[in-house]
C-alpha cells in the first residue's frame, strides 16, 4: 500500500491570492471568506485585511468594511491606501465628511495618488462642494491625464457650476480615453441636450444603448430627446423601452402618456389611466406639466410640483440687502426660452411694449435658440435690454441678473417646454414671480408669488399653491390685439362643407379627452348636418379621432381638419364656426383668446384648478359669464342650445362684435397698469421688511396714468 500524502496546510498568502482569484471570477462571498481566513492566520497581514475591506464594500457591507480598514490603520497608521478605501466605505455608508477627512490622510501620506484625488472629488459633488470638487479631479488629470473616471467626474462637477460646453469636452476626453465607457456616453448625451444640441444628444443616447441595451435611463434620455425634436412615434417607442426595462419609472411613463395624449391615442392610454391619482405622489417624481390635462386635481399637482422641485432643485438662496425704499424705476427681469413665435408671447408682448418706463425698466433674459421672426425683433425692440444666455448655466444666469440689480425676476415658463426653474433657485432677484407660461403653482419655495385672479383660484383652492398669490383685478392673461386677414375665407377654401352648424376647437391635441370628445360626437348626433372642425397637429391625430368617431356612430368624414397657418389667417378663418367648443382640465388659453377677438363665442366647464378655469376668466372679464357652465350636462345643454336656437346665438355674437374691442380682456395698456401695481405692491412689503403675502390688486389702479412706454 502506498502512504497517504497530506497537502501542506494553505499559508495567509496562499488563502489571499485564491480570494483574488475569486473577485476575478465575481465570487464575492466566497472571496471575503478567502481573505478572512488570511487574516486570521496572519493578524498583521494587511493587505488581506485591505481586501476584505474592499470585497465589503462590493458586497454593500459598508460598516464591516470601515470595521475592517480601521483594523488595518491600527496596525499601519501610515497605509495610503487603507485610508483611501475607508474614504470609500465611508461615503458609500453616506458619512462625507468623515470620508473627506480619510482622503486627505491619504492624500497626505501620499500626494501622487490619482485615485484618491478622484474620489475625493466625487465626495465633494455629493456634498454640493462643485468649485472643490473640480480642483481634486484636476490634480488627479495632471497626475493620470488619460484618467476617464476623473474626466467624466469633471464634467459631471463642471456641469454642477453651470460651465456646460466645458463639460461637453471631458466627457469626449473620458470617452477617447475610454471608448466603451457608457456613462461617459450617456452624461456627454444629457451636457448636448442641455445645450439644445438634441440630435447630437441623440446619438450619444444610441451609443450607450448599443454598449448597454439595458440602460433604462438612456432609453428614458433617448425619449425626451427625439420628442424635442418631434419626433414623437421615435420618443414613444423609447419610453416604452424603458418602461420594459423598469417598469416603476414614472418619468417614463408620465412622458409617454403625454405623447400619446398629443396623438389622441387613447386605446394604447387606457391602461395607464388608473395610474393617474398617484403618478407623481407616489414613487417617483414627474414632470408636472404632462399630467395636466390627464385630471383636474389642483392639490395633487401642488404635490407632483413641490416633489418635482425638491427634487430638481436646491434652493440657494443669495443674500440681498432689504431695500430702504422703492428705486425711480423698478428692475423687472422676464426669463423665458420662447422669445420667438410663440402663444406665450403673443398673449405678452402688449404688456411689455405698455410698461411704464418712467417708473421701471424691463429686461429680457432669453435661453431659447435664436431666430429671426417678426415677433423676435418686436419683443428685443420692447425691452430696455435684451440678453442672450442660453448658453449659461442656471447660476451663471442668476448671477447676470444679480449684477444687472434686478428688484423683480419674472419666470414665464414654469414647467412647460425649456424650463429653467433652476435659475430661480439660484436667486435671481429680491423678489420672484411665477406667471402666464405654466397655469399651475410651481411648489417652488424659492418663487414667492403667482398672478392669478379671483376666477383661477376660488377661495376653496387657495391651499393648492405654494406661492403667495397676487389677484389681479381682470383675468390673469394678457392678450395683444392682433392684426386679423383681410382675404375672404369661404367654407369651401376652409375644406368645410356648405352647409351645416360648424363646431370647432383649436385646442392642442393633447387637452382634448374621450370626456369631451364623447360630448361632442353627441352633438353631431343631435345637429344634423354638423361639423366638428379641429387642428391638424399630426397624422396621427387625424386618424385616431377619425377612428373614435367611427366607434360613437359619426361618419368620419364630419370630421375636419384645419392645417396650421400665420396667426392673421388663422383668425380670419374663425368667421366660418358657428361655436367654440372647449376641453376640460386643460382649457382654451391663447386659443380662446383668438377665438373671442375673432368674434367668436367659447363654451366651457369651469374646472378646480388653474388649467381647468382659464377660459372662464376670459369669459368673465369679456362680459360673457353666461358662456360658462358648472357640468358635463349644463356644457352640452349650452352647445346644443345654441348650435339650434340661431337667434340666441347671433345675440351672443353680436355682443361680443360690439364689446370685445373694448374689453379689458383686450386692453394692453390696463393690462400693463394692473402688473405694475402688482409689482409696486409686493415690492413695497419688501421695503417695509414683511415677508411675502395675498395681495389683492384694487381695480382702481388699472386706471389711467401718464408715462412713457413703447
Amino acid at each position: 500500500m502506498q502512504p497517504t500524502v497530506t497537502a501542506p496546510p494553505k499559508s495567509a498568502d496562499d488563502w489571499n491570492r485564491q480570494g483574488l482569484d475569486c473577485i476575478r471570477r465575481g465570487a464575492f462571498e466566497e472571496a471575503a471568506d478567502c481573505f478572512r481566513q488570511a487574516g486570521d492566520l496572519d493578524p498583521q497581514f494587511t493587505s488581506a485585511h485591505n481586501n476584505l475591506g474592499a470585497t465589503l464594500i462590493e458586497l454593500g457591507r459598508f460598516e464591516a468594511a470601515i470595521a475592517a480598514f480601521r483594523d488595518i490603520l491600527r496596525i499601519q497608521p501610515a497605509y495610503a491606501e487603507a485610508h483611501h478605501n475607508l474614504g470609500v466605505a465611508l461615503r458609500s455608508a453616506g458619512k462625507l465628511g468623515d470620508s473627506v477627512v480619510s482622503f486627505g490622510k491619504a492624500l497626505a501620506l501620499k500626494p501622487d495618488y490619482p485615485d484618491a484625488h478622484n474620489n475625493l472629488g466625487i465626495t465633494l459633488l455629493d456634498l454640493d462642494r462643485p468649485t472643490d470638487a473640480e480642483v481634486s479631479f484636476r490634480r488627479a488629470l495632471r497626475q493620470q491625464p488619460g484618467f476617464a473616471l476623473a474626466w467624466n467626474n469633471l464634467g459631471n462637477a463642471l456641469r454642477a457650476l453651470g460651465r456646460t460646453a466645458e463639460a461637453v469636452d471631458c466627457y469626449t476626453r473620458a470617452i477617447q480615453a475610454r471608448p466603451d465607457y457608457v456613462e461617459a456616453q450617456y452624461n456627454l448625451g444629457t451636457a448636448l441636450f442641455a445645450l439644445r444640441r438634441h440630435a447630437d444628444a441623440i446619438a450619444c443616447f444610441r451609443r450607450a444603448i448599443a454598449l448597454k441595451p439595458g440602460f433604462a435611463l438612456a432609453h428614458l434620455n433617448l425619449g425626451v430627446a427625439l420628442a424635442n425634436l418631434r419626433q414623437r412615434d421615435e420618443a414613444i417607442a423609447s419610453f416604452t423601452r424603458a418602461l420594459e426595462l423598469d417598469p416603476d419609472n414614472a418619468l417614463a411613463r408620465a412622458q409617454r402618456m403625454h405623447l400619446l395624449a398629443r396623438n389622441c391615442d387613447w386605446d394604447a392610454l387606457a391602461a395607464d389611466l388608473a395610474l393617474v391619482p398617484e403618478l407623481g405622489i407616489v414613487g417617483g417624481a414627474v414632470p408636472p406639466f404632462a399630467l395636466l390635462a390627464f385630471e383636474d386635481g389642483p392639490h395633487r399637482h401642488l404635490i407632483r410640483a413641490q416633489r418635482f422641485t425638491a427634487e430638481k432643485h436646491k434652493s440657494q438662496p443669495a443674500p440681498f440687502a432689504t431695500p430702504s425704499a422703492r428705486p425711480d424705476k423698478v428692475k423687472i427681469g422676464y426669463f423665458s426660452a420662447d422669445y420667438s413665435d410663440h402663444a406665450v408671447m403673443h398673449l405678452a408682448v402688449a404688456l411689455f411694449e405698455n410698461h411704464d418706463r418712467d417708473r421701471f425698466s424691463i429686461h429680457a433674459f432669453s435661453y431659447g435658440p435664436p431666430n429671426a421672426t417678426p415677433m423676435r425683433r418686436r419683443l428685443e425692440e420692447a425691452f430696455d435690454s435684451f440678453t442672450d444666455v442660453a448658453a449659461l448655466g442656471d447660476g451663471a444666469i442668476a448671477e447676470r441678473a444679480r449684477a444687472l440689480g434686478l428688484d423683480i425676476a419674472v419666470d414665464l415658463q414654469g414647467y412647460t417646454e425649456g424650463s429653467r426653474l433652476g435659475i430661480f433657485a439660484h436667486r435671481a432677484a429680491p423678489l420672484q414671480l411665477s406667471f402666464l407660461g405654466y397655469p399651475g403653482t410651481t411648489g417652488a419655495p424659492f418663487i414667492d408669488y403667482l398672478l392669478v385672479d379671483r376666477t383661477i383660484v376660488p377661495p376653496d383652492m387657495r391651499d393648492a399653491y405654494s406661492e403667495r398669490l397676487i389677484f389681479l383685478p381682470d383675468s390673469y392673461q394678457p392678450n395683444d390685439r392682433r392684426p386679423v386677414a383681410s382675404s375672404a375665407w369661404t367654407r369651401d377654401r376652409a375644406g368645410l362643407p356648405e352647409t351645416g352648424f360648424v363646431f370647432c376647437c383649436f385646442n392642442n391635441s393633447y387637452k382634448i379627452t374621450w370626456r369631451e370628445f364623447g360630448i361632442w360626437m353627441e352633438l353631431l348626433k343631435q345637429v344634423e348636418g354638423s361639423v366638428l372642425w379641429l387642428l391638424r397637429t399630426n397624422a396621427q391625430v387625424e386618424r385616431n379621432l377619425r377612428k373614435e368617431a367611427e366607434r360613437f356612430g359619426i361618419d368620419d368624414a364630419r370630421l375636419v381638419f384645419a392645417p396650421m397657418m400665420a396667426t392673421d389667417e388663422h383668425l380670419a378663418r374663425h368667421c366660418l364656426a358657428g361655436l367654440f367648443l372647449d376641453t376640460f382640465a386643460y382649457t382654451a388659453h391663447t386659443t380662446a383668446s383668438d377665438a373671442l377677438w375673432a368674434g367668436l363665442p367659447v363654451v366651457t366647464k369651469l374646472g378646480q384648478g388653474f388649467a381647468a378655469r382659464v377660459s372662464a376668466s376670459l369669459l368673465k372679464t369679456a362680459g360673457l359669464d353666461e358662456l360658462v357652465t358648472d357640468s358635463d350636462e349644463a356644457y352640452a345643454a349650452l352647445a346644443l342650445d345654441l348650435a339650434t336656437r340661431p337667434k340666441r346665438l347671433a345675440n351672443i355674437r353680436k355682443r361680443l362684435a360690439t364689446t370685445i374691442a373694448d374689453s379689458p380682456l383686450f386692453d394692453g395698456p390696463r393690462f400693463a397698469r394692473g402688473m405694475e401695481a402688482a409689482c409696486d405692491a409686493a415690492f413695497e412689503r419688501l421695503v417695509q421688511g414683511l415677508p411675502p403675502d395675498d395681495i389683492a390688486v384694487p381695480i382702481a389702479s388699472v386706471g389711467n396714468r401718464s408715462g412713457t412706454s413703447r
